[in-house]
C-alpha cells in the first residue's frame, strides 16, 4: 500500500513551527517574520500540489525499471532497509549536490534558499518542479531491486528527516555532529557567504560530505538567502525567474557551446562575451538588509485569514486527490496558487494585487456552483460560501480606505 508520509506529517510540522515560534517569542528571537513565513509555506502549498501531477510518472519511471530491468531482488528484511537506507542517502547526497552545480538543476532547487531566515518553515519552502528530475538519481537503486514501495517510504522518511535541521534553536549536538546532518551543518548550507556556498549537501548522514570534500563547520555568523536576493513574495516568480535569467544569457550567448553550457555549468558562470565567470563577493553585515517591503498593516489580519482558508483548501484537495477528477483537482490547485500569489502581491503592495485579490475572491464563490454535485461536501465543511461573502465585504472595506 502506497502511503503519502510527507501529506500524512503536515499537521506535526505546524505543531513544531508553532512550538518554535512561541519559543523564539518568549526568548525575543527574531527568527520569524510573518511575510517571509507566508511565501515559505506558500512554496509548500504550491510544491505539493504541483506533485500531485508529477508523482505518477515519476513513480513510472522507477517502477519500470523494477520491473523489467532489475538485476536483483532484495528480500523483505532488516538488513535490506539497512541498505536502502544508506542508498537512498547517499544518491539524495549527489542529487542535492549536481542541483547547487549544474545551473538546470539549480534553477528548480533555488527555491528552497531564497529566505533570508531561517527556521522550521524555510524547510517548508520547496521548488514546485523539483520532483521532476530528482528520481532520475535513484535509478540504479531500481536496477538492483529494490522493491518501489520501500523505496518510497525510505526516500520519504529520509525527506521528514531534514525538516527539523531547518531551526537556529539548536546549537552543536556533540559527537553526533560527526555522523548525522545537524541544524548546524545544514544552518551553513543555507548561508550565503562564499565560504558556506555549496557545502554540506548532506541529507541524513553528514559522512558524505566528509567523505566527497564538501563539509564545512559553522563558524562565523551565516547570512541566509541567495547571492542576489529574490526581493518577492511572489511564489510564482520564485519558481521562474532564473528560468528567466537563464534564457536571457541564453539569448546573449554566442554558438552552440556557449548556449549549451548556459544550462550546463554553474551558477555564476556567464560566456566571456558578458564578462566572464561571476564570484559571490563577501557581505558586510552593517550594511545588509533583509528585504521587507513596507506595506499597509490593515492588511495583515486580512491576508492571515485568507492563507489559513487557503491552507484548509489545499490541504483538502491533498487528501481527496484520488476521488477528484482531473478538471475539479487542476482548477482548484491553479485557484489556490492564485491565492498565494495575490497574498505575496498584497504584501508587496502591487499596483494589480487588489485587483487579482477581487478575482480571485469571485472565481471561488463560482467554483462550488460547477462543481457542486461532486464537490459540495468539500466547500459545505469549510463554509466557503459564508466565507467568501465575508471576505469580499472585509476586503472592499479594506480597499476603499
Amino acid at each position: 500500500m502506497k502511503v503519502d508520509y510527507i501529506a500524512l506529517s503536515i499537521p506535526i510540522f505546524f505543531i513544531l513551527i508553532a512550538i518554535e515560534l512561541v519559543y523564539t517569542f518568549y526568548k525575543k528571537l527574531n527568527y520569524y517574520r510573518i511575510n517571509d513565513s507566508i511565501a515559505n509555506l506558500s512554496q509548500g502549498i504550491g510544491s505539493q500540489l504541483v506533485g500531485i501531477f508529477l508523482k505518477a510518472g515519476t513513480f513510472f519511471g522507477y517502477l519500470y525499471i523494477y520491473e523489467n530491468w532489475r538485476f536483483f531482488t532484495f528480500p523483505n528484511a532488516i538488513w535490506t532497509w539497512l541498505l536502502l537506507f544508506m542508498g537512498v542517502d547517499f544518491f539524495y547526497y549527489w542529487f542535492h549536490r549536481y542541483s547547487h552545480q549544474i545551473n538546470a538543476l539549480w534553477a528548480a532547487h533555488i527555491v528552497h534558499h531564497q529566505s533570508e531566515e531561517y527556521n522550521l518553515t524555510v524547510a517548508l519552502r520547496q521548488s514546485w518542479f523539483q520532483s521532476g528530475f530528482s528520481w532520475v538519481f535513484y535509478l540504479p537503486l531500481a536496477f538492483g531491486g529494490f522493491e518501489p514501495i520501500m523505496f518510497l517510504t525510505v526516500s520519504a522518511f529520509n525527506t521528514l528527516y531534514q525538516f527539523w535541521i531547518h531551526t537556529r534553536a539548536i546549537g552543536d549536538m556533540g559527537p553526533l555532529e560527526w555522523i548525522l546532518n545537524t541544524p548546524s551543518h545544514h544552518r551553513v548550507h543555507h548561508g550565503s557567504n562564499p565560504k558556506y556556498i555549496d557545502k554540506n549537501h548532506a541529507g541524513t548522514l553528514i559522512i558524505w560530505d566528509r567523505l566527497f570534500g564538501t563539509f564545512q563547520k559553522e563558524e562565523e555568523e551565516v547570512v541566509y538567502g541567495i547571492t542576489s536576493p529574490l526581493a518577492s513574495w511572489n511564489p510564482v516568480w520564485a519558481n521562474f525567474h532564473y528560468w528567466i535569467e537563464l534564457f536571457d544569457t541564453f539569448k546573449h550567448s554566442n554558438g552552440f557551446k556557449e548556449k549549451l553550457s548556459v544550462f550546463l555549468r554553474s551558477p555564476g558562470w556567464f560566456p566571456e562575451s558578458m564578462g566572464g565567470r561571476q564570484y559571490p563577493k563577501e557581505i558586510n553585515l552593517d550594511t545588509y538588509v533583509k528585504y521587507s517591503p513596507v506595506y499597509e498593516s490593515k492588511f495583515n489580519a486580512y491576508i492571515f485569514f485568507q492563507f489559513v482558508f487557503t491552507l484548509s483548501i489545499a490541504s483538502v484537495l491533498l487528501f481527496t486527490a484520488p476521488k477528484l477528477s482531473l478538471l475539479q483537482l487542476s482548477s482548484n490547485s491553479i485557484l489556490v496558487i492564485l491565492g498565494l500569489t495575490s497574498f505575496g502581491a498584497l504584501m508587496e503592495q502591487k499596483k494589480w494585487a487588489k485587483t487579482i485579490e477581487f478575482l480571485r475572491l469571485f472565481l471561488w464563490l463560482i467554483l462550488p456552483i460547477l462543481f457542486a454535485k461532486d464537490l459540495f461536501f468539500i466547500y459545505l465543511l469549510i463554509g466557503n460560501t459564508a466565507l467568501v461573502f465575508f471576505s469580499f465585504i472585509w476586503f472592499k472595506r479594506l480597499a476603499r480606505n
